[in-house]
């Protein structure tokens, strides 16, 4: 089996175990944060279920506390057999649309394999996805995620990466209808994360004016018009597909709307607020 090493840490979060546990609770607990620690053994709270997620994606330091609403959120949820994790690809390598099999994702806090039976499943029911390591080598929108799951969860799930170059309503709901019927055929409870920052490097009032507008179509999951806004106003949302597969599949999945958690920009965590980025992190609920 290969090991997919990490391509960002040390960058996006610390390299050494003890550290990046520090951070990751540091995110928990930053005023703009959840405010509090979940239990890791990742108990169910009653009544409380979600399947279908957003997270940012950025550094820690800057999107880590946004990030913990979501993720506080998942824990409350339970652990999962398989999460299916979309972001975007930033370098423009491999496969426009790839997903990877036969392999471990290895971070300071252990390994982490590929559910290869589910991805190959999707990969057949969807008309775009293909089976490409290229894609995943270089990429930290999905591997930002996997240490924040596994501090809840040690290595008691398995995963499915996606990254997305096209990023428009036809590619994102051929995916969701093929994550779900996937997991289906296969009998797989999963949970779903879209991993998308927003706005990128303007002013924080134009970020978050831009970026509010956008989560209203979010919420009322709507992705057609969520697509048409952020064409015709340049937002400039790394990763609007992911996104849009989330809107889909919480639809199929019977949710009937998207609870937007928390938005902040980078300039909330580090005080400069003339060029920012937006982050958010929001669960479909019922």
């Amino acid at each position: 089996m290969k090991i997919r090493h990490p391509a960002v840490a040390g960058y996006f979060y610390e390299s050494d175990r003890n550290d990046l546990v520090k951070r990751i609770e540091w995110c928990f607990l930053h005023p703009i944060g959840i405010g509090k620690l979940p239990a890791r053994e990742g108990s169910v709270e009653e009544g409380y279920v979600s399947r279908v997620f957003l997270a940012p994606h950025a550094g820690y330091m800057y999107s880590g506390p946004v990030a913990s609403h979501t993720y506080y959120n998942v824990y409350l949820s339970g652990a999962p057999e398989t999460i299916v994790i979309a972001g975007p690809n930033h370098t423009g390598m491999g496969s426009l649309v790839a997903t990877m099999i036969d392999a471990s994702w290895e971070t300071p806090l252990g390994r982490v394999e590929v559910d290869s039976e589910l991805a190959r499943e999707i990969v057949r029911e969807s008309s775009y996805l293909d089976i490409n390591d290229e894609a995943h080598m270089n990429e930290h929108s999905v591997e930002v995620q996997l240490p924040f799951l596994q501090y809840l969860f040690g290595d008691r799930f398995k995963f499915v990466p996606i990254v997305l170059m096209i990023q428009n309503p036809a590619v994102s709901e051929d995916l969701a209808k093929a994550i779900y019927n996937a997991a289906n055929k296969l009998g797989r409870g999963i949970i779903y994360i879209a991993s998308s920052d927003w706005t990128h490097y303007e002013p924080h009032d134009s970020a978050v004016k831009k970026d509010l507008s956008a989560l209203e179509y979010v919420a009322k999951m709507d992705p057609e018009s969520f697509y048409s806004y952020i064409e015709a106003n340049n937002v400039t949302a790394c990763g609007p597909g992911p996104v849009m597969i989330m809107m889909y599949l919480a639809k199929l999945m019977g949710y009937s709307k998207i609870k937007i958690l928390k938005y902040a920009t980078s300039g909330d965590v580090t005080g400069d607020k003339s060029w920012v980025v937006g982050y958010a992190s929001a669960v479909a609920v019922k």
